[in-house]
């Protein structure tokens, strides 16, 4: 692939160890905050301290303030901005962009009031003469990880196939391999609710509970995760790969997950005011239990682990009354969907 000018939209953790990856695969990459603090410590010092202490960016790696800066010639658009602001810095780029850009996002989530996909929402923002189809840049990956070159594959999507492989060839390299994929609603869809399953195991970890029950709540909530985007029209294969039960195990396993550490914390009684203020980054799972437990009433899907871990963030219910309510509710046969 020749080289590329790419604009990596937020500059936390996971955009930044994504410039990196395309920094070593020899792209212009120009990483867009509204931060100046943060802005010019990477112009500087090549850091990003606040996600990564002992890592040094490569000098190559450019930040900007100014977005019409950063979009200028751009060839493609990548995302990484929390979840509830992805709409306004869509509006940001609708007004700026002026000529056609491959338009990608690596953020994971569903918008808070309208439940939407983050896909829909860039398609509803961006017009269509400014991008392609977008492109869902997700699966099992920790920027802990990745920005040390550790190996990692995940998945890209796109409702066209050319376009994701596009970014499938921009990505790759020797430590970071993507497979491509036309089941968007699948892929983000995964990507976003396995946040609500990490929670939930981090909280069983909390409160002291063993393997057994950290297996049952990712197999269970891998479960009713399928049942929600079949009834959205993903294809449930989906959830079998990279971006599917992928993710599921490396966000609900590990200490690495601020998803999986918020759960942990509440399972040993910290309030969420609490766990967020300390957190010092988004925890995604939070503000995604809502939008999905409206979702799934909303469409009659059964998802009693995400409706438990609802209760307890959203109506201060006990989290062992919470298992309670799922250890005695009626007997279903393992493959039942509703």
């Amino acid at each position: 692939m020749e080289k590329q000018t790419i604009a990596v939209l937020g500059p936390g953790s996971w955009g930044t160890a994504l410039s990196q990856v395309l920094n070593d695969n020899g792209h212009e990459v120009r990483i867009w905050g509204n931060i100046p603090e943060q802005i010019n410590e990477i112009n500087t010092y090549h850091t990003n301290k606040h996600y990564f202490k002992d890592v040094v960016l490569d000098e190559n790696i450019i930040a900007y303030t100014d977005l019409a800066e950063a979009l200028k010639d751009v060839d493609a658009i990548l995302f990484v901005v929390p979840t509830k602001v992805t709409r306004l810095v869509a509006q940001q780029v609708a007004k700026t962009l002026d000529h056609k850009a491959i338009i990608m996002h690596a953020s994971k989530g569903l918008e808070p009031d309208s439940h939407k996909r983050l896909s829909t929402i860039l398609d509803e923002e961006i017009p269509e003469h400014l991008r392609s189809d977008i492109v869902v840049v997700s699966g099992p990956s920790h920027a802990e990880e990745t920005i040390v070159r550790d190996l990692t594959l995940i998945t890209a999507a796109s409702k066209d196939l050319q376009t994701a492989q596009y970014a499938q060839e921009l990505f790759s390299n020797h430590y970071f391999r993507l497979y491509t994929n036309t089941d968007v609603i699948g892929v983000e869809t995964a990507g976003a609710l396995k946040n609500i399953i990490a929670v939930g195991a981090g909280a069983l970890h909390g409160l002291g509970f063993g393997d057994n029950a950290k297996a049952a709540i990712i197999a269970r909530g891998l479960a009713e995760i399928t049942r929600l985007g079949v009834a959205l029209g993903a294809n449930p294969l989906t959830y079998s790969g990279l971006s599917g039960v992928g993710d599921l195990i490396v966000t609900g396993t590990s200490i690495h997950s601020r998803n999986w550490r918020a759960g942990d914390a509440l399972g040993r009684g910290e309030s969420l005011a609490n766990i967020e203020a300390n957190m010092g980054m988004v925890i995604e799972g939070i503000s995604t239990t809502r939008a999905a437990y409206e979702l799934a009433q909303e469409l009659g899907v059964y998802m009693p682990i995400t409706q438990a871990i609802y209760q307890v963030i959203y109506h201060g219910t006990n989290i062992k009354d919470a298992i309670y309510d799922i250890m005695n509710n009626e007997f279903k046969a393992e493959n039942e969907w509703s």
